[in-house]
């Protein structure tokens, strides 16, 4: 009721309650994703003394015990007093939110930790923290309990834990920093282990290495000469076999491959000792080591993210712009004053095409990831999208573009189709969208990243650059093959529809298609040759199943581009007739049918064939494999005919193996079978009857369905087995010819 509500009714949360309170505020969620969030806070900060050039080695120790370590040979939390609270600066960046050196303008020009809430967030909802300050040749110790600052009593100190009584200081009272041991006088960094309160998150938060692993490959892209090793203490691996793992990380991240010989050169702060080899030669069980550190910057990430074949090297554009900021200044006595002070925007992007038309754009702020894009994205896009429209324009004539058709325009999802870029820009205190940090908000960035990026890849795009115009050449043809396949697939969408019988006019005239009104159940079989198509009129049934002919192998689309495909009248009329579209476009909610079967013969030639139609299905109609609407028909390769009671059955076998076992089985039996065993040398030499009962009759048929289980797996695949690179293949078919096994194809 209203008359009893009082100042009564108030509450007041002092220090970090109002976090351990309100968590989701701070950190999103209390599942995995909030408890990962507290690990990239403490590695972020971290991260932030490499950029102010003060740190080069961070190691991540992912303790057995649950806890989580992060140690770092920066500068150090300071130690001494602050004046104004009378607290140790390690108390005070702990336990007070919105405090730290990141809000003045001298200490970090560029940091991801920018809200002076991260590390006390981080203490607010921890069990227990634990940081070791290097320091003025000391090494200064202070613990926290859910935030607040005391002393644990540990039965074994080199085993501390969340559970060992605890004894909380005073309130309102400083804590002193204990004073642990000593170091030379230039060792500096700081160390903080904590545990994760269970109080806070749900029991389904889970911790993932994957992440850990994602998230410090992409911080060494991005602040090159970095190191960062991730010890995982909590599954131990034996011998050879954990040796072997780490020099595969080393090899394929470009890690350094000593971690030790790095410690030595940039100062040791916790990394794990090098195994050893005992006397019979094996190694003793050890720590999970991985080891990351890149030079060459957005240029590596990209190339890193690269899947398939590069339509173009990787472009770099760098450079960097002022702006006018109206922010509010910490004054002498603690006040805030507005004030205009001028920023600098660093802005580092590389990107690169490449021949599929999948989209990576990976965005970062001072190293933090922007998900969600921002003001630097929409400028990077707004850019080049108006190079390419004007490059495009330019080259109407070579590119065979009509201007003079309004339809005819090259939209943003056509310049995106195969792009990898990494788009980084380095700013002080910039404007996030929560403290989730996804979007980047900070409105003048989006005209510098523009302006620079205008004027870097306009050069690029044109050719007047140097030794860009093969390539931009190669691009713009990319783009408007895109374009016209866009253009192409919405005509095709409109056309292909089966609504009404007079649609079923506009397809292919080869097409010979099923009864309307059968979508859910309809089958398209891409038939091999006019023999075997004439003896499948015969056997199909036309109230569901559709017959499409195509004359021998048609074009690999893996060595083509986007226009020559389209040229192609074999792919071009399967586009067509599935009637969904192609490329990034499409839609598997518009398939006509609900199956397509490749129905070849069961030899190489027809294993190459399916195998041009799968690149195909691939690289444009991806969602049919992925929906599981793909299959290969599954032809016998003999026929057996029996005798005697039983003259006038025929039995059938897929290969020459089981041809001897059922021809084994039979005399067994004493049964007897014509000694004239017929060869099927392609489906023309069936007749319909025995075309149907084989392949096409749902009832007695054998399919195989084609599924992708891992879409980066099946690119890389299709990228070395089908591009145009010989020795990659080559090798691959020496190398594994010893492990060959018949039963994984569908000869």
């Amino acid at each position: 009721m209203a008359e009893h509500y009082s100042a009564r009714d108030l509450s007041v949360l002092e220090g970090l309650d109002a976090v351990r309170k309100r968590p989701g505020m701070y950190i999103g969620t209390t599942d995995s994703q909030g408890l990962m969030h507290c690990l990239w806070e403490i590695l972020d900060n971290s991260v932030d003394e490499a950029l102010a050039g003060a740190c080069t080695r961070i190691v991540v120790t992912l303790h057995s015990d649950g806890s989580v370590e992060v140690a770092d040979n920066g500068r150090g939390i300071p130690v001494d007093v602050e004046p104004k609270t009378g607290l140790t600066g390690v108390e005070v960046v702990l336990t007070k939110l919105h405090a730290g050196a990141k809000f003045g303008n001298s200490s970090y020009t560029a940091a991801g930790g920018l809200h002076g809430v991260g590390s006390s967030v981080v203490n607010a909802l921890s069990s227990r923290l634990d940081v070791e300050v290097d320091r003025g040749g000391r090494t200064h110790r202070m613990t926290f309990h859910q935030g607040h600052p005391g002393t644990y009593d540990d039965a074994d100190p080199s085993h501390p834990s969340p559970d060992s009584p605890f004894h909380r200081t005073r309130k309102n009272r400083p804590t002193p920093l204990e004073v642990v041991g000593r170091v030379s006088a230039k060792t500096t960094g700081t160390r903080i282990r904590y545990w994760a309160d269970p109080e806070i998150f749900n029991e389904t938060a889970r911790f993932s290495y994957d992440q850990l692993i994602a998230r410090v490959r992409q911080t060494t892209f991005l602040v090159p000469g970095l190191t960062i090793e991730v010890v995982d203490e909590s599954i131990p691996e034996t011998g050879d076999e954990g040796r072997d793992e780490l020099r595969e990380v080393d090899a394929d991240s470009r890690a350094v491959p000593d971690s030790d010989a790095a410690s030595e050169e940039t100062g040791d702060v916790g990394s794990a000792p090098a195994s050893v080899v005992t006397s019979d030669g094996s190694r003793p069980a050890h720590r999970r080591v991985e080891v990351f550190r890149h030079t060459g910057g957005v240029r590596d990430f990209v190339d890193f993210l690269s899947h398939g074949e590069p339509v173009s090297d990787i472009w770099h554009i760098s450079g960097e712009d002022d702006y006018e900021e109206e922010t509010q200044a910490v004054e002498a006595d603690g006040e805030l004053k507005a004030e205009k002070v001028r920023r600098t925007c660093g802005v580092d992007i590389a990107l690169r095409w490449t021949s599929g038309y999948d989209t990576t754009i990976r965005s970062f702020v001072n190293v933090v990831e922007t998900p969600g894009g921002g003001m630097h994205v929409d400028g990077f896009l707004q850019a080049v999208a108006r190079q390419v429209r004007k490059a495009v324009e330019d080259n109407a004539r070579r590119l065979k573009v009509n201007l003079k058709d309004s339809s005819v325009r090259v939209e943003r999802d056509d310049i995106l189709a195969g792009l990898v870029a990494v788009v980084t820009v380095r700013i002080a205190e910039p404007q996030f969208q929560g403290q989730t940090k996804d979007v980047l908000g900070t409105a003048p960035v989006r005209p510098i990243v523009a302006r620079i990026v205008d004027r870097q890849f306009g050069e690029m795009i044109s050719g007047s650059k140097r030794g860009f115009k093969d390539q931009s050449g190669r691009v713009l043809e990319k783009i408007v093959g895109e374009m016209h396949a866009r253009i192409q697939a919405r005509r095709t969408k409109e056309v292909t529809r089966r609504k009404n019988a007079l649609e079923s006019a506009s397809m292919p005239a080869k097409l010979s298609d099923c009864q309307p009104g059968n979508d859910d159940i309809a089958e398209l079989f891409i038939v091999e040759g006019d023999s075997a198509l004439g003896t499948a009129k015969a056997a199909r049934n036309s109230r569901f199943q559709a017959l499409l002919p195509i004359r021998g192998k048609i074009l690999n689309v893996q060595k083509a581009s986007v226009s020559q495909m389209l040229a192609n009248k074999e792919c071009a009329a399967i586009i067509q007739v599935v009637g969904a579209g192609s490329g990034p476009g499409f839609d598997v909610g518009q398939a006509r049918y609900r199956k397509v079967i490749m129905m070849t013969d069961a030899d190489v030639d027809g294993a190459h064939i399916r195998i041009l139609l799968l690149t195909l299905f691939y690289r444009y109609m991806r969602g049919l494999i992925e929906d599981g609407r793909v299959y290969a028909a599954v032809p016998p390769l003999h026929r057996i005919a029996l005798k005697g009671r039983r003259r006038g059955e025929y039995l059938y076998t897929y290969s020459d193996d089981e041809l001897a076992g059922k021809l084994a089985d039979l005399r067994r039996r004493h049964i007897e079978y014509d000694d004239d065993i017929q060869r099927y040398k392609g489906l023309g030499e069936m007749d319909a009857d025995q075309l149907a009962d084989t392949t096409m009759d749902p009832r007695t048929r054998m399919l195989r369905r084609i599924r992708m289980e891992d879409a980066a797996q099946a690119s890389a695949v299709f990228d070395l087995l089908m591009g145009d690179e010989v020795p990659p293949r080559k090798r691959f078919i020496v190398d594994n010819a010893d492990d060959f096994d018949r039963s994984h194809i569908d000869t």
